[in-house]
């Protein structure tokens, strides 16, 4: 069994004071806590074209993908933080999971990163609502692509006036969410490890 798993965590938003972005650093914190080995990154560093199998064709996979289909696999979970934009999860991120679905080898060797891999969701919006709707889309594409999804789920709602000076959040009720959030996607990378040895 895995001692200290080590936990990816991203938001599928790269916008300035995302709501997702701030969700994804409270998560961080609390992962931390937790005794996690967390790996923080943002897709801003990862650009990718949008899928296109015409493009693929031409000139193959894009190697930011295979960048992050190996950081996928190199860790024990995965915590991703969305964003709502018109009801659904925002295209940079579908985008994301798509471009790295595509991938099944690597230098010839076997490299399927989302199949049996622990993922835990978060959503925010500015609204009532707190992104339910896109993370409930999401939740249906993670579980397609055979990722072991984990119950417990944090939404933001209001997001502008969510969160403290500290980066906390102000309500009790979502500090305890995130807690056992991660507690969870914790006890689930330990007992259910995919992750690839370098």
């Amino acid at each position: 069994m895995i001692v200290v798993p080590k936990i990816l965590v991203f938001a599928g938003s790269v916008r300035t004071g995302a709501y997702s972005g701030k969700t994804a650093d409270a998560a961080q914190k609390e992962l931390a806590i937790q005794g996690a080995e967390v790996t923080r990154i943002s897709l801003a560093d990862y650009p990718l074209p949008i899928m296109d199998q015409d493009l693929e064709q031409e000139r193959g996979i894009p190697e930011n993908a295979f960048k992050l289909a190996r950081l996928i696999a190199a860790h024990d979970a995965v915590l991703i933080c969305t964003p709502e934009y018109n009801g659904s999860m925002p295209p940079l991120l579908k985008n994301t999971i798509d471009w790295v679905s595509r991938i099944h080898r690597d230098n010839g060797k076997p490299l399927n990163p989302y199949p049996g891999k622990v993922v835990g969701i978060c959503s925010s919006s500015d609204g009532h609502f707190a992104g339910i709707r896109s993370a409930n889309h999401l939740r249906a594409v993670l579980s397609h692509i055979q990722m072991e999804v984990i119950a417990p789920q944090v939404s933001v709602p209001h997001g502008a006036d969510a969160f403290a000076e500290d980066g906390s959040f102000k309500e009790e009720r979502l500090r305890k969410g995130m807690t056992r959030l991660c507690r969870t996607l914790i006890e689930h990378a330990r007992m259910l490890s995919t992750r690839a040895e370098n």
